[in-house]
């Protein structure tokens, strides 16, 4: 059977905008993704909303998991009139009416019956789809197509897409990975890759490299802060809403749990922040606060706790043992601005150490930028960076020059750095080029063909090179293009 027509309207020359159709005949094609440009990515630099293409024929949407890239043209693809069902799993349909939510009041309006007349019509398009269960999507006496979402492990509710097509000419399996997730992501399970695939759309974001040792991540990060801490002051983490701050939260609920389990096994309170005899900073953790300042952080953490049910094993023994990994009780939560602004002065002052969490990621918005401001020039303060910081972001620039005793350039103020900054690896949400050629080998049928989208040029070619060489040494037959 002849491989279905396969368009791609985004993540071809970059990372964002995942966008796919594929026809199901000559009229009638699916939409995997409908995400938004960011970075100028493809061109896009000034619209990074638009639709580039007809949506006429397209009969559903399939999303593979919520962040923006990925479904942040829903709006636009509505207001052209797209009428289908939206197709997703079910944790992501409890989550991207809080995604679209956010990105309407950002891009669109902030008032508020235009708002819930949009958001009405989102939450009665979706349609939640029960994970490893086949679903027919289309039927007639000689075509039948289904679609199974499995577990991809990126973010909480992530898919890859399998889609089955079955006409008289035969048969074919059309997997789109969407993002796949690295091992050893706390509450998520381990992605399992399809049996087979005829047809492959792999994502390429890390194609090009090996991530840090994940493993021992929670030992970095705890040590990390501990040096900060030391120094009496607060530890800055800049954080993404959804899936990062839930990671942190349940790491840093795992330090306080050890670290309680062994005050109370020797019996002995620690003492306040300093540094003991050798040299080591010695951490009263259990009376240190835990603030996640951002609002949309604190939305997908309560949906989090929703949706125990799909967490891992290991998440879900916690909960067993009458821990609460995402609501532990040094943990505070800053929704109303007046008590972020108070917050920020209080700790700009104060000796007291705390560790806050809030967004965004990069430092290019968001609540970060406050505290930033009010304490980057103070050597008692340290950011903590636990993600990659894009070339022109704040973030990077912070983290470049920090160590170095620069400046970064805030909302139009100049801030020297004289805050300590410390980053720690290993907490990519992304499969590095190993987990990628990993999905491929670990099939019982590898696929005949490959594209690579979602990815920089040269981490789509350097994949490419690893997986025909992984072919050529398996005696196997298969085709990696890059559109």
């Amino acid at each position: 059977m002849k491989h279905p027509k396969l368009v791609h309207h985004g993540a071809r020359e970059g990372v964002t905008g995942s966008c796919h159709q594929l026809w199901m005949d000559d009229t009638h094609s699916l939409l995997i993704d409908c995400g938004q440009f960011q970075g100028g990515d493809e061109g896009h630099a000034d619209d990074e909303l638009a639709l580039d293409f007809s949506i006429e024929g397209i009969k559903a949407l399939i999303v593979t998991h919520v962040h923006i890239d990925h479904v942040g043209r829903i709006p636009n693809l509505l207001a052209a009139g797209f009428e289908g069902p939206i197709l997703c799993s079910e944790p992501s349909a409890r989550l991207l009416p809080i995604v679209l939510e956010d990105a309407f009041r950002l891009s669109i309006s902030r008032d508020q019956s235009q708002l819930e007349r949009y958001l009405k019509v989102v939450e009665q398009r979706i349609i939640a789809l029960p994970y490893r269960n086949w679903f027919t999507l289309h039927e007639t006496d000689t075509v039948e197509w289904k679609v199974r979402l499995q577990p991809a492990g990126h973010v909480l509710g992530s898919a890859y897409v399998e889609l089955d097509l079955s006409a008289e000419s035969g048969s074919e399996r059309v997997v789109f990975s969407g993002d796949l997730g690295a091992p050893h992501s706390p509450i998520l399970p381990d992605l399992v890759p399809p049996e087979r695939a005829d047809l492959l759309v792999l994502e390429s974001t890390y194609g090009d490299r090996r991530h840090e040792d994940r493993a021992h991540r929670r030992e970095r990060l705890q040590a990390a802060i501990e040096r900060a801490l030391a120094d009496q002051g607060t530890v800055l983490v800049p954080s993404f809403s959804i899936g990062r701050t839930q990671e942190l939260l349940y790491e840093l609920e795992e330090i306080l749990h050890e670290k309680s389990e062994s005050a109370d096994a020797s019996g002995t309170a620690q003492e306040p922040a300093t540094r003991n005899e050798d040299g080591a900073p010695d951490i009263d953790w259990p009376q240190i606060p835990i603030i996640l300042d951002s609002p949309l952080a604190g939305r997908f953490t309560r949906t989090y706790k929703e949706l125990q049910g799909f967490w891992d094993e290991d998440a879900r023994h916690r909960l067993e043992e009458g821990r609460k990994p995402l609501s532990f009780k040094q943990l505070i939560t800053v929704d109303s601005h007046d008590e972020h602004m108070r917050i920020v002065g209080h700790l700009a002052k104060t000796p007291r150490p705390a560790i806050v969490l809030a967004g965004n990621g990069m430092c290019s918005g968001g609540r970060i930028v406050n505290y930033l401001k009010a304490m980057l020039g103070d050597p008692r303060h340290h950011v903590v960076f636990v993600g990659y910081q894009g070339k022109g972001t704040p973030g990077r620039d912070i983290q470049t020059h920090g160590p170095e005793g620069g400046f970064v350039d805030l909302e139009g103020q100049r801030i020297d750095i004289r805050a300590g900054i410390e980053s720690v690896g290993g907490y990519s949400a992304h499969a590095d080029q190993a987990d990628l050629v990993g999905f491929v080998s670990r099939m019982k049928e590898w696929p005949m063909e490959i594209r690579l989208i979602h990815g920089e040029a040269q981490a789509k070619q350097r994949l490419a090179e690893v997986l025909e060489a992984r072919y050529r040494e398996a005696g196997k037959e298969g085709n990696v293009t890059i559109p």
